[in-house]
């Protein structure tokens, strides 16, 4: 598994005007070829009028699943372009459609490039790129009188701490990366000279940005 990789923080729009011909890119988070689908749909049903609905999208770690479609425009002039800004930026899990109305003037093949491309873009930056990585979570369980203490030398250690449920004892919820795990769970061990357990759970990614990491 990849230990990080870009995406999208969340799903956005952008509309130019290229001689008289309007450009509306919306852009998205996808995590599968039938969520991409969906949102490629709803937005072909939207935008119904349309003269064209251009689409691209790469999904999985090693971009499994690539796709992109011209809708009726020259090849090449539209659904590349679009997938090109998704490749340029090496984003992965993320879709884009741009509608085109059409205004009676023909662009061109150098201009419907740039202008599928320069709208592709612009959704992209008003989306967001953020990074995520692949954390292990560690699950700790404590008495209460061991909570100050965990809590700090967790933090020092530059781990995060995900969340913390109250019960008949603390369950201490830790994110931290995979090459870290091991070691943490011996130090738990150690400062609580056994009072404290902690096991591996499983691993996900995040946004470290999101959770203020200095791992």
């Amino acid at each position: 598994m990849l230990e990080s990789f870009k995406t999208l923080d969340k799903k956005a729009e952008y509309e130019i005007v290229e001689k008289k011909s309007r450009f509306i890119a919306n852009a998205s988070p996808v995590e599968s070829e039938n969520e991409a689908n969906e949102f490629i749909n709803k937005i072909k049903k939207k935008y119904r009028d349309a003269r064209h609905n251009v689409f691209a999208y790469q999904i999985g770690q090693n971009n499994e699943i690539i796709k992109q479609s011209d809708d009726g425009e020259p090849s090449g002039t539209a659904g590349l372009p679009v997938l090109d800004v998704l490749r340029g930026a090496n984003i992965k899990n993320a879709a884009i459609v741009v509608t085109r109305y059409f205004g009676g003037v023909l662009l061109g093949t150098g201009g419907l490039v740039r202008a599928y491309g320069k709208s592709a873009k612009g959704a992209v930056e008003n989306a967001v790129i953020v990074e995520k990585t692949l954390l292990r979570e560690i699950e700790i369980n404590a008495d209460y009188s061991l909570l100050g203490k965990l809590q700090y030398e967790t933090e020092r250690m530059g781990h995060i701490i995900k969340n913390i449920d109250y019960t008949d004892t603390i369950l201490i919820s830790v994110l931290t990366k995979e090459k870290n795990a091991e070691n943490f769970i011996e130090f738990i061990t150690d400062i609580t000279k056994g009072q404290a357990k902690a096991k591996k759970l499983g691993q996900s990614y995040y946004k470290l940005n999101k959770l203020k990491h200095t791992l």
